[in-house]
């Protein structure tokens, strides 16, 4: 079966961020695939030291990605780039995590301006070898599409959905195997 992983780049409560990564991984289950949530702000994740091979859960995260077929990274927009916590998380990362994976891109703004934010996600995940998937989801003024936990803008729950699809899509792609196991269960 298709595995998919969010990354979730936000640490706080009620994060906008995690809340969009949901939508997009309940349309990848939709899609047939076998779904992870992976929350930052609910690891152990030192700083990176270069010089110390494991830390924290390190090991048990990158191996997570490493076993995924795609993954979906979401990262709220920090002063016109994402959070230090994705960051943190991504200088554990190589193409190791990343080569023949399918990679999509979220970035939620509290105000209008997310695109130098996925720029930043894409041309950092594609220099560790991830298929970056074209469809990419920015969310402007995020408190204002949702009411609480409740999306309430249908057109970027639409993007949101289209991006799952996209993702799950370039997995199956890029792993053939996997919809083949995943039809030799039925």
């Amino acid at each position: 079966m298709t595995s998919i992983v969010a990354v979730c780049g936000s640490r706080r409560e009620g994060s906008y961020t995690k809340k969009s990564l949901e939508i997009v991984l309940d349309a990848a289950a939709e899609a047939g695939a076998e779904t992870t949530m992976l929350d930052l702000g609910d690891v152990d994740l030192p700083l990176y030291h270069p010089d110390e091979d494991e830390q924290g859960d390190s090991e048990r995260l990158t191996r997570l990605l490493r076993e995924a077929d795609g993954v979906v990274i979401g990262s709220p927009v920090y002063h016109g780039s994402y959070s230090s916590t994705f960051r943190n998380f991504h200088d554990y990362c190589s193409k190791d995590e990343f080569e023949e994976t399918a990679v999509g891109l979220l970035a939620t703004a509290g105000g209008g301006s997310y695109g130098a934010t996925l720029e930043h996600m894409r041309s950092t995940v594609r220099g560790v070898h991830g298929h970056v998937v074209p469809e990419q989801v920015g969310v402007r003024g995020a408190y204002d599409v949702y009411d609480g936990d409740e999306l309430t803008d249908e057109d970027v729950r639409r993007r949101l959905v289209s991006l799952a699809e996209s993702v799950v899509d370039e997995a199956r792609r890029l792993h053939p195997e996997t919809v083949d196991a995943a039809r030799a269960d039925d």
